[in-house]
């Protein structure tokens, strides 16, 4: 089993800086820099350490695609096991997909679909059903909440 990476106290800074939100400037990694007094280019060589080491999975912005015009759905797959490498494959080969889990469940494979038009989502399921042979099931949201988490690291 290899060992946890190791995170000194400026990695931590950098994390719970940028949960609050990345400044809409010109130059937004010279800002953050600012704040942490480094240079934005040790800011960017650690967010890029971070993301490689797995401490971060994703940094860059969220869209509410819905206020812009679009649409956003959760998806579910029950997927055979013998089939799920594949068909992962042919799922996250969608730009329009995103965030796709694996649950132990008969449901097994579970994705985000978001679209920037009105009933692309509909063309996007009857898409990967055809390409996979397998039913999507289309879970809509009927209700957003907003939680705010953030996690001090």
């Amino acid at each position: 089993m290899s060992k946890p990476a190791e995170y000194d106290t400026l990695d931590r800074q950098i994390i719970n800086t940028l949960q609050g939100g990345f400044p809409i400037v010109d130059k937004p990694y010279a800002q953050v820099a600012s704040w942490l007094n480094i240079s934005s280019e040790e800011l960017i060589e650690r967010l890029d350490n971070l993301l490689e080491s797995g401490a971060l999975t994703r940094f860059g912005p969220l869209f509410n695609s819905q206020r812009m015009g679009g649409e956003v759905t959760l998806a579910a797959l029950c997927v055979p096991s013998e089939r799920y490498d594949e068909v992962t494959e042919i799922v996250n080969s969608y730009y329009q997909v995103a965030h796709n889990y694996q649950r132990e469940h008969a449901f097994n494979m579970w994705f985000v679909i978001t679209t920037e038009t009105p009933g692309e989502i509909k063309k996007v399921i009857r898409a990967i059903e055809n390409e996979t042979g397998l039913k999507v099931y289309d879970c809509p949201k009927e209700k957003e909440y907003f939680i705010g988490l953030r996690l001090q690291a």
